[in-house]
C-alpha cells in the first residue's frame, strides 16, 4: 500500500487512465446539499489570495490491477471516494458545457482532453475517464453528448446534481470555481492487487458502519476480492438478482440485510444482531472458495426468489398460496421467515404439496394469531421461530409441526381454545394496532366467502353497535347496569364490533335505527348489509347484554373455526423438548441439544449446558452473582484450589462442576428463576 498526499486535479488529468467503479460499489447518492456544500468550499478556496491555501476533500483508495482493457489505458478500480470522485466529475462536465456555451473554447478543450475523456484512445469502452456503473453510466453519457437534462426521463441522481452545478456557474465565479479546483488536495492510497488485502482496509475505512448498510458492506466482501471480469459474472449471475429480489415493489425500500439476516438464522440456528449480520456473515463463510461461488450465493438466490414472494405477495402464481401469504405479510409476522424459508423450498422441491404448504401457513397464522388475543409477548417468537424448523421431521411433514409447537410452555405455548374463549370476550380489539383489527375483520368475514374485500383500501370501516358516544335513547333501551357494561366492559370487544359501508350515517343511534336505516332509499341499515358480520345483527330487535352474548358465542365458534388449534395428540415420547421446570429427570438421560437465548447448541453433555450458560450470565453482570446468594449456591471463588473440580468461567473466578446432572438443574432452576430467565433455557433429550 502506498499514500500520497496528492493535487486532486493532477489525479484527474492521468493521461491513458480510467477510473473504474466496481459494480459491487453502492449506487451513487449524493444529494444537491452536500454538492452546495462542496461547491461552497471550493469556491471559498478559490476566493483565496495566497496560492498555498488549499482545501482537503478527504481520501481515495484504488487497486492498481497491472491489467489493461486496452493495450494502453490502465484501470484504477476505485474501492472509496466513489461519490467524491463522481461528484467531482460533474462539476467539471457543467464546466465544460458552461465553457463551451460562453465562447470559452480554449478551457472547454483543456477540461474534456485532459479530465472528461482520454483523446487519444480509439477503443469506445475506454474513452471515458470515470467509468460507472450501468445506471449511473448511461446517465452520464446522456449528459456528455450535450443533451438538456430535463430530456432525461428517469430519476438519476447524476442529472439532478449536474443541473445544479451548471445553473449555479456563472460568468462571475465560473473562474473562482476552476481556481479552488487546482487547490483541492487529497490523500491517494494506492493497493497492489495480490499483496495488499483491500477488503481488510475497506473495512477501516468505513468501520464506523454509518456510511454503508449490512447489506453493502456483504456485497463489497462477496466481490471485492475478484478480479474485475469475475466481479462482473458474479455480480449478474447471483447477487444483482439477490437485491432485486429483496425489493419491495413500487418502493425504493431494500430488504437485502434483512433478508441475509434470515438466511444466516437459517444455517446459524443464531439470529444475528441488525447491527453485526455483515460480521456474521463474514464468520460464516470465511473461505470465500469456489464452492461458495457456486452452491452457497446460489442457495442464497434460491432463497431471495421465495423472500420476493413474502415480501410481493401478489408474484405469487398460485391464488390460494399467495392469499396466505399477504395474510403473514399483514400480520407482520416477518419472524417467521427464518423458518417459511425452507418450507417454502421444500414446496418447490415437491417434499411437500400444495395443500400441505397451505396448512402450514394457516398453523402458523392460528398460532400468532392465539397468542396476540392471550396477550403473550411477541418477543418470543423470535427464538421459537429461529429452530422451528429442525424439529420437522420430513416423513411426517405437517404433524410433527404441530406436536413441536403444542409441546412449547410458558410463554411459548399454543393458547388453548379455553384460553381463547376467556380472552376475546374481554380482547380491546378496537384500540390494537391497524394491522391487527384489518386481519381478524378480514379473516372472519372472507372465512368460506370466495368474495374478498381488501379493507385497507374500501369505504367499510369498524362500527360500534353499541356507540362510543351513545345517543340519550341507548338509556331507554338498556337497564343502568347494562349501560354500564357497555359503556366500561364491552365498548371495544369484538361482540360490540361489526362492519359498515354507512358508518357516518349509523353514528350513535339506537340499535332498532341502526338495523332499519333507509334513509332515501339508501339501505344503510343492518338489515341491508350482504355482510356475515351482520347476519345476527338483522334477526334480533335489541342490542343488549343477552344478544351480546350470543353474538359472542357465533364469534368464538367461527374464531375457533378459522384459526384452529391442533387436535393431535402428543404422545409421551413426543414430549421431548423442556424448559427446566417441566422436565423429567436427567438421570441416565443425555442431551441432543439445548437453545439459550436464541442459540441453539448441539451437544450430548449436561455439563456444557451447565457452563455455557452460567458463564454467559456471569460475564454479563458479575455483581448479580457476587452480591447475592448465587455465589455460594453455584460455589464461586477465585481460588480453584477450593475446589473439587474446578471450571474457569472468566480468567479469575470458578465454580465447582463436580456435581451429578440432577444437581446442576437445580441449580441452573435458581439462577434462572433469581434472574427472571424462565423461558430462555430449553433442551431436547437425545
Amino acid at each position: 500500500m502506498k499514500a500520497t498526499e496528492t493535487v486532486f486535479k493532477n489525479f484527474l488529468t492521468q493521461n491513458k487512465t480510467q477510473f473504474v467503479i466496481p459494480v459491487y460499489q453502492r449506487n451513487y447518492d449524493w444529494t444537491t446539499t452536500q454538492c452546495k456544500q462542496l461547491l461552497t468550499d471550493i469556491i471559498e478556496v478559490g476566493n483565496k489570495k495566497h496560492n498555498e491555501d488549499t482545501h482537503f476533500i478527504g481520501s481515495i483508495v484504488f487497486i492498481h490491477d497491472g491489467v489493461y482493457t486496452s493495450s494502453d489505458v490502465k484501470q484504477l478500480v476505485i474501492i472509496d471516494g466513489q461519490q467524491r470522485l463522481t461528484t467531482m466529475t460533474l462539476l467539471y462536465l457543467a464546466l465544460y458545457h458552461f465553457a463551451n456555451a460562453n465562447g470559452l473554447d480554449e478551457k472547454a478543450a483543456e477540461i474534456n482532453e485532459t479530465i472528461l475523456i482520454n483523446r487519444f484512445v480509439k477503443e469506445e469502452n475506454s474513452k471515458l475517464k470515470l467509468k460507472q456503473t450501468d445506471v449511473n453510466a448511461k446517465a452520464f453519457r446522456f449528459l456528455m453528448n450535450n443533451n438538456t437534462p430535463s430530456d432525461y426521463t428517469e430519476y438519476s441522481k447524476v442529472i439532478e446534481n449536474y443541473s445544479f452545478f451548471l445553473n449555479t456557474i456563472n460568468v462571475d465565479n465560473f473562474s473562482i470555481i476552476t481556481e479552488g479546483l487546482n487547490r483541492l488536495l487529497f490523500v491517494e492510497i494506492s493497493l497492489e492487487r495480490g499483496k495488499d488485502d483491500p477488503q481488510r482496509i475497506f473495512e477501516s475505512l468505513n468501520s464506523t458502519g454509518l456510511e454503508l448498510s449490512q447489506a453493502d458492506l456483504i456485497r463489497n466482501y462477496i466481490l471485492m476480492g475478484l478480479a474485475p471480469k469475475e466481479q462482473v459474472r458474479i455480480f449478474e449471475t447471483y447477487w444483482e438478482i439477490i437485491e432485486n429480489n429483496a425489493k419491495v415493489e413500487n418502493s425504493h425500500e431494500s430488504k437485502v440485510s434483512e433478508f441475509i439476516r434470515d438466511y444466516l438464522t437459517i444455517v446459524n440456528k443464531k439470529i444475528p444482531n441488525k447491527s453485526k449480520v455483515y460480521e456474521e456473515f463474514k464468520n460464516r463463510f470465511k473461505n470465500r472458495d469456489e464452492t461458495f461461488y457456486s452452491t452457497t450465493l446460489q442457495e442464497i438466490k434460491l432463497y431471495s426468489g421465495i423472500y420476493h414472494k413474502f415480501l410481493n405477495t401478489s408474484h405469487e402464481s398460485d391464488k390460494e398460496i399467495s392469499i396466505e401469504l399477504r395474510s403473514i405479510k399483514q400480520m407482520e409476522i416477518n419472524v417467521s421467515y427464518p423458518f417459511l424459508l425452507p418450507v417454502y423450498k421444500d414446496f418447490l422441491e415437491h417434499i411437500i404439496d400444495k395443500n400441505t404448504l397451505i396448512a402450514i401457513l394457516r398453523l402458523i397464522q392460528s398460532y400468532v394469531w392465539r397468542r396476540f388475543i392471550v396477550g403473550l409477548p411477541t418477543n418470543a417468537l423470535n427464538k421459537i421461530f429461529m429452530t422451528l424448523y429442525s424439529d420437522i421431521k420430513k416423513e411426517n411433514y405437517y404433524p410433527s409441526l404441530e406436536i413441536s409447537l403444542l409441546k412449547k410452555k410458558g410463554i411459548q405455548r399454543f393458547p388453548s381454545d379455553t384460553e381463547i374463549e376467556v380472552s376475546l370476550k374481554d380482547k380491546d380489539l378496537y384500540n390494537s394496532q391497524a394491522k391487527n383489527r384489518l386481519y381478524y375483520f378480514e379473516q372472519i368475514e372472507h372465512f368460506k366467502n370466495p368474495e374478498r374485500v381488501d379493507l385497507s383500501n374500501t369505504s367499510i370501516t369498524i362500527e360500534h353497535i353499541f356507540p362510543q358516544n351513545p345517543d340519550i335513547k341507548w338509556k331507554s333501551d338498556l337497564s343502568e347496569t347494562e349501560y354500564k357494561l357497555f359503556m366500561d366492559k364491552y365498548l371495544n370487544t369484538v361482540a360490540n364490533l361489526t362492519l359498515s359501508g354507512n358508518n357516518g350515517s349509523l353514528g350513535n343511534k339506537i340499535f332498532i335505527e341502526k338495523r332499519d336505516m333507509n334513509k332515501e332509499e339508501g339501505r344503510q341499515g343492518y338489515k341491508y348489509s350482504n355482510l356475515w358480520l351482520n347476519e345476527y345483527l338483522k334477526v334480533i330487535d335489541t342490542w343488549n347484554v343477552d344478544a351480546y352474548e350470543k353474538r359472542f358465542k357465533l364469534l368464538y365458534n367461527k374464531f375457533i373455526e378459522i384459526w384452529k388449534y391442533p387436535t393431535i395428540v402428543i404422545s409421551e415420547e413426543d414430549e421431548n423438548e423442556y424448559n427446566l421446570y417441566d422436565a423429567p429427570e436427567p438421570k441416565n438421560r443425555k442431551l441432543e441439544y439445548f437453545t439459550f437465548r436464541e442459540e441453539m447448541i448441539f451437544t450430548s453433555e449436561f455439563s456444557k449446558m451447565y457452563h455455557f450458560v452460567l458463564t454467559q450470565l456471569f460475564n454479563e453482570n458479575p455483581s448479580q452473582f457476587l452480591m447475592s446468594e448465587l455465589k455460594d449456591i453455584l460455589q464461586i471463588t477465585t481460588n480453584k484450589e477450593s475446589l473439587r473440580s474446578a471450571y474457569a468461567i472468566t480468567e479469575n473466578y470458578f465454580l465447582e462442576t463436580n456435581n451429578d446432572s440432577n444437581t446442576k438443574f437445580v441449580r441452573l432452576k435458581k439462577v434462572l428463576t433469581a434472574l427472571e430467565l424462565e423461558d430462555e433455557l430449553t433442551f431436547k433429550y437425545e
